[in-house]
């Protein structure tokens, strides 16, 4: 039996993966700079708009889309368990670190501080996503890539935090939003280069079992439908502040 696992990418979902990190970084950096109010109060609407945007499809959605863009001649499901709970991970984490650098955007220990926590974020939601693949083999980790992922979600977090409060000008905020993109990619796939797959079962083809698992070739539609729900909530999120803007004015 050869325990070599031949892999490569769709290019068109690498495409797919990294454009969701642009429009999710881009929103999150619209969102974030409206978190804060006039009273210095943080507004939970914007501050929930920032989190999906970046949390959810800047990163958990182009982690997800990445991952169906890698192709094998093994068959892989996802456990929705370890799934799920990297979603939840992930958005904690950004609205944590919204939080904390919003209430004093200039203190650079803070920023430092919640650039740490998002990184950590990202990292638990990418390792947790490739803990939750289910197939008949194993993964061989590379330890000095997986140590150079851990770094660039740290920087690109922190980077991604200070230019959520620092990108007034659309120009800006969409330069901004290709730099924190290709951070993200950047963090995923060399966190994927940094796993080896080693086969350990004679039919590469024998579809993975157990309770909440789903098949490789069904990741994209879960993903998608999830992604809808976010930007469903965005939309609420973007009309609910319009009807505040006109309300406001009208007084």
């Amino acid at each position: 039996m050869n325990p070599e696992v031949i892999s490569s990418y769709d290019p068109l979902y690498v495409a797919l993966s990294f454009a969701l990190a642009f429009v999710g970084s881009f929103v999150a950096l619209s969102a974030a700079r409206r978190m804060i109010g006039p009273n210095g109060k943080i507004n939970s609407f914007d501050l929930l708009a920032a989190t999906l945007a970046l949390g959810g499809i800047g990163v958990w959605t182009m982690h997800f889309i990445g991952m169906a863009a890698l192709k094998m001649d093994l068959r892989v499901g996802y456990s929705m368990v370890e799934t799920v709970i990297s979603l939840i991970v992930v958005c904690a984490s950004t609205a944590f670190g919204l939080v904390y650098v919003a209430r004093d955007p200039s203190n650079r220990q803070r920023l430092l501080v919640a650039g740490g926590t998002v990184g950590a974020g990202v990292v638990v939601m990418h390792y947790l996503g490739m803990y939750g693949m289910r197939f008949g083999g194993y993964i061989d980790w590379a330890s000095g890539l997986v140590a150079l992922s851990i770094l660039i979600a740290v920087v690109a977090a922190t980077a991604a935090l200070w230019l959520a409060f620092n990108t007034k000008p659309v120009a800006l905020r969409l330069l901004a939003a290709v730099v924190m993109a290709v951070a993200v990619c950047a963090m995923h796939y060399t966190g994927m280069a940094a796993a080896d797959f080693v086969c350990t079962t004679a039919d590469r083809l024998a579809p993975p079992r157990g309770l909440g698992v789903i098949i490789s070739t069904d990741l994209p539609n879960v993903v998608t439908v999830m992604a809808i729900g976010i930007t469903l909530v965005l939309s609420i999120d973007l009309l609910v502040q319009r009807a505040l803007r006109s309300s406001r004015a009208t007084r």
